[in-house]
């Protein structure tokens, strides 16, 4: 559950809550500027490349350009500079043909 919405979710009835339905808040140390950073910049990079340019007619166009942007143009295409300019997938294949000597 990512609960940085306010201080009605960090109360004990929300903590409750949450221990009630088994899961588990998404909370980190107070004023720390590091916690969500990775996933606050893939929402507004999706934001800013799909969301921003179109409107959708139905709910499942929407998830069908979701699925779209992030297994065809986010993982595949886009270059992220903290990845040395590589895709993700580049990324990972990397490390995927390189063999481990016994």
């Amino acid at each position: 559950m990512h609960s940085d919405h306010g201080a009605n979710f960090t109360s004990w009835g929300f903590s409750e809550n949450l221990r009630t339905w088994d899961l588990t808040a998404s909370l980190g140390s107070a004023g720390d500027c590091y916690d969500n950073s990775m996933m606050e910049s893939f929402w507004s990079s999706m934001q800013i490349e799909l969301l921003n340019r179109k409107k959708w007619r139905t709910r499942l166009d929407l998830a069908n350009a979701i699925f779209d942007y992030i297994e065809i143009f986010y993982n595949r295409q886009r270059r992220h500079s903290q990845l040395g300019y590589s895709t993700p997938i580049e990324y990972e294949l990397r490390f995927d043909q390189t063999s481990i000597p016994a």
